[in-house]
């Protein structure tokens, strides 16, 4: 809902702050008063085309702002979130624009710099506008299917044509991939059957390098180790044990001989420790020598287990080289080109499973987009009966209304269906149908728009943007003012509607009631706008039924109005 219009130097409005409600809102005056001015500044915050023009005389440029009060799940909020100027749904939308006197325009949203096509875009989810030159919003077709839709309560159906299409896009999405690996397998077989088999061969464990590593590591180590402990055996030779012996047995013989001679002597008991010295360095050598052949044993391994051990660490590396990856991927690799293969010689029965997975998909979605066009065409004619009701007491009574509910061809149907919806007017009998564009009078135009959005008011689920009516009355009078004022009050119920009108049984059906006039002279010459009270509304309506004069008559069928 607009609840609020700042203009500021736009033609004759030097400074202008305006409160807007909801419901129906009248502006009246006398031709030429600047009834307009306040649309075009409205447009001007809404990306309307403006230039040098708008600004007022002696001013440097013109500004105007609109400030709208939305829902938290309006659709403004996600389009600012996509452009990147964020927003939240519990504050006010705050759309701003100047306009130089060089021409020049500057765009805002919350005070945030940005292009005016952006405002553009606000402006036509925000508000339409339905008048003497021009039509904005039902003009353009791609509106009407999701009025349509709105009016038919199609929701259901309309989702179900979403789901099922999101279905069929994945399938067939799916099956494209499928296809694809199939070709790459094809190709690639001869190179996958190779590179397989040398990984066969190879055979790669997990873990594998760092324990050949680590292997190679301690058969270096130990292949010099055997070789020093066999150096310690060579420098010990065979007969050390048999020379000791030999020493024991002739110093054994020494202490016999002498103690015969002298049991008792320095010289026997020297020989003695002499020779027991010997016999424990006997016992101890034999000790040693089975030390070193228990330590040359305890390195048992093949005199080619080193080499066996390099050769396997280098092919794995050089494999791994080959196929730019890590030693310790290298099973991981055999696995996935087995898994290759198996999909290579299986893909002919998963693209088969998959196109009939995606025939199923799409005979969902085929089956919920007629399902959908048959609710949209008894929509459409409901509809189109509801708009003939409202056609006659609007001065359209020669004019038919109809909706074309079109099929798309398959390679053009979407999530929303498979139809392209348009409204449709005959303006004469016998004339054909045509869009809505081949209304000629812009009068005719803004009633018939009145008429439809009559017919469309309050249905649940369909979020109404402020709607903007320009002398839709112009050229009628009497019933069919009072018609269209009873329209549009109705219209308000749901909605928040601006009427510029001449009519008094037009503005006597809203709730607010501006009166918009020109002050001043010349150069000084400003428009101004006051919002009147019921006194003072009763004398505008009155003014509106007599003209110059008022007279007591006008003021009498003024209030009855009012109290209509």
């Amino acid at each position: 809902m607009l609840i609020g219009l700042a203009i500021r130097d736009v033609v004759l409005i030097e400074t202008l702050d305006l409160s807007i409600g909801p419901g129906l809102t009248a502006l009246t005056g006398e031709t030429g008063a600047g009834k307009s001015i306040i649309l075009d500044a409205l447009g001007l915050a809404t990306g309307v085309r403006a230039d040098a023009g708008l600004v007022r005389r002696g001013a440097s440029q013109a500004q105007a702002t609109a400030i709208f009060a939305l829902s938290a799940d309006h659709p403004v909020w996600a389009y600012l979130e996509e452009k990147g100027l964020g927003g939240a749904p519990d504050e006010d939308l705050v759309l701003r624009r100047q306009v130089g006197a060089d021409g020049r325009s500057r765009a805002f949203v919350n005070d945030q710099a940005t292009g005016v096509g952006v405002l553009r875009d606000l402006g036509a989810m925000l508000l339409e506008v339905h008048g003497q030159h021009e039509t904005v919003g039902l003009l353009d077709s791609r509106t009407h299917r999701p009025l349509l839709d709105a009016f038919g309560g199609l929701r259901g159906e309309v989702g179900a044509c979403v789901t099922t299409w999101s279905g069929w896009r994945a399938a067939r999405e799916r099956l494209e991939s499928l296809r694809e690996q199939a070709a790459r397998s094809a190709a690639d077989i001869e190179e996958l059957t190779l590179r397989l088999a040398e990984l066969d061969r190879l055979d790669p464990r997990d873990g594998e390098e760092t324990e050949l590593a680590a292997k190679r590591a301690l058969l270096g180590a130990a292949e010099k180790a055997v070789a020093d402990i066999a150096s310690a055996r060579d420098a010990l030779g065979d007969n050390f044990i048999s020379r000791l012996s030999q020493a024991l047995r002739a110093l054994e013989r020494a202490r016999e001989r002498t103690a015969l001679a002298s049991p008792d002597s320095e010289a026997v008991r020297r020989i003695t420790e002499a020779a027991n010295g010997l016999d424990r360095t006997l016992v101890e050598a034999d000790e040693a020598l089975t030390a070193v052949a228990a330590a040359a044993a305890a390195f048992d391994f093949e005199p080619d287990e080193l080499e066996k051990a390099e050769e396997r660490l280098f092919a794995l590396r050089a494999m791994a080289r080959k196929l730019n990856v890590p030693v310790e991927a290298l099973p991981g690799e055999r696995a996935r080109f087995a898994e290759a293969l198996r999909a290579s010689e299986t893909s002919h029965e998963a693209v088969a499973a998959a196109e009939k997975e995606a025939a199923q998909a799409r005979q969902a979605y085929l089956t919920a987009a007629a399902a959908l066009t048959a609710a949209r065409r008894a929509a459409g004619d409901r509809l189109a009966a509801a708009v003939a009701g409202e056609l006659a007491p609007l001065k359209l009574d020669k004019a038919r209304f109809r909706v074309a509910v079109e099929p798309l061809g398959e390679d053009r149907a979407g999530p929303s269906g498979a139809d392209r919806v348009e409204f449709e007017i005959a303006t004469n009998p016998g004339a054909p149908f045509g869009g809505l564009g081949a209304i000629a009078s812009g009068g005719e135009l803004a009633r018939f728009a009145l008429a439809l959005k009559a017919a469309l008011a309050g249905r649940p689920g369909q979020s109404q943007p402020l709607m903007i009516f320009d002398e839709v009355d112009q050229g009628v009078g009497g019933a069919v003012a009072d018609a269209v004022g009873l329209r549009l009050k109705r219209l308000a119920a749901d909605a928040q509607v601006l009427v510029v009108t001449h009519s008094p049984q037009v503005a006597a059906r809203a709730e607010a009631h501006w009166r918009v006039a020109k002050a001043g002279e010349g150069e000084k010459l400003r428009t101004a706008v006051e919002v009147l009270p019921p006194a003072a509304r009763e004398e505008e309506l009155a003014r509106m039924l007599s003209g110059a004069e008022v007279t007591e008559a006008a003021r009498a069928a003024a209030r009855a109005l009012m109290n209509a």
